[in-house]
């Protein structure tokens, strides 16, 4: 291959060159994990200020001792679950993330797997203590900026815990409220109108159970997608319950969700505080529930940061440049 100058190391420590070998050899396995004309290599150099040279199975790793070793294990890991799990560039940027923190490890043979879809496993602190206080407490808040992980582990949570047997159904809400934009008239009945406020719900259901499994949990009502509204007089007994978006929800709202949780129930409230749709923001039913609710025994909360975003590397620079512009602005 083409001699290329090592890349300015982005971590400390001496230049260090080492040889990683992926075993036991196999063409099919090194392509996912090398990536479309190594894209993922190039990820991984540009990221760790590394290089990396390989010829087959060999990989030569030059640059600073830390980025180093880092980029072998990576490498050692993904290769070792790469006949199981598909790998594409964005797993490649959650597992660089994590490494940077010091809290990455190989995936596990034997990740959570509810149905037939991919496996998950929470990735840094913060998911860490949010899947433990869902696991814990009848009630967890889950608050932070897009692409978090917030929606995508409750409802992974949810799916798991409905194919354990561990409730009878799972309901997954969200408030029908428009991103400041107006739809105008849709055609079809209530739930067809209120469908597109959900898709982000379906999505994820469909990776972890798969599309058959949901359409057959959904006819046999094990799995309930509804908007807020359907909510009004009901108990939700032994069920495991999801309110998404609830930023967008009213105090009356929010109150009216939390007393419909029954005996048995689980319920996680999840949203993003800097994405209020609402005519008049500071009534969100999210913002007074965090307030008035904290400390409460039963209760637990999580908070999310722009470092937690498992999104394009683009998303995290964004979400942090918002919140450095609100600061400016004491907002």
């Amino acid at each position: 291959m083409n001699e290329r100058a090592p890349r300015s190391p982005k971590r400390e420590g001496r230049i260090h060159g080492t040889e990683v070998v992926l075993e036991p050899l196999d063409n099919a396995r090194l392509a996912r994990v090398c990536g479309p004309l190594d894209g993922h290599l190039r990820q991984i150099e540009a990221h760790l200020g590394i290089e990396i040279r390989n010829r087959g199975n060999r990989f030569r790793l030059i640059g600073a001792e830390g980025a180093v070793d880092a980029a072998g294990r990576i490498l050692r890991g993904l290769y070792a679950q790469s006949d199981m799990n598909p790998i594409g560039s964005d797993r490649i940027h959650r597992v660089l993330e994590s490494a940077d923190r010091d809290e990455w490890e190989p995936p596990r043979a034997d990740g959570h797997r509810p149905g037939l879809g991919h496996p998950f496993a929470p990735r840094g602190a913060h998911q860490t203590a949010y899947l433990k206080a869902i696991r814990d407490h009848d009630l967890s808040f889950g608050v932070g900026p897009a692409g978090t992980g917030k929606t995508y582990l409750a409802v992974a949570q949810g799916a798991s815990t409905l194919e354990r047997g561990e409730c009878e159904r799972l309901v997954l809400v969200r408030p029908a409220v428009e991103a400041g934009e107006r739809l105008g008239f849709l055609p079809g009945d209530l739930a067809q109108k209120v469908d597109p406020y959900l898709k982000p719900i379906y999505d994820a259901l469909y990776e972890f159970l798969g599309f058959e499994k949901v359409i057959r949990y959904l006819d046999r009502a094990l799995i309930e997608i509804a908007p807020l509204a359907y909510m009004r007089g009901r108990t939700l007994n032994r069920s495991y319950i999801l309110l998404d978006e609830a930023q967008n929800t009213t105090i009356e709202q929010m109150k009216m969700f939390l007393t419909r949780i029954g005996f048995g129930s689980k319920a996680v409230v999840t949203g993003d505080l800097t994405q209020i749709d609402l005519p008049h923001p500071e009534r969100s039913g999210l913002r007074h529930a965090l307030g008035i609710l904290n400390g409460i025994p039963g209760i637990g909360m999580v908070a999310f940061d722009s470092g937690d975003v498992m999104r394009h590397p683009l998303v995290k620079r964004i979400v942090r440049a918002y919140e450095e512009a609100q600061g400016a602005l004491g907002t």
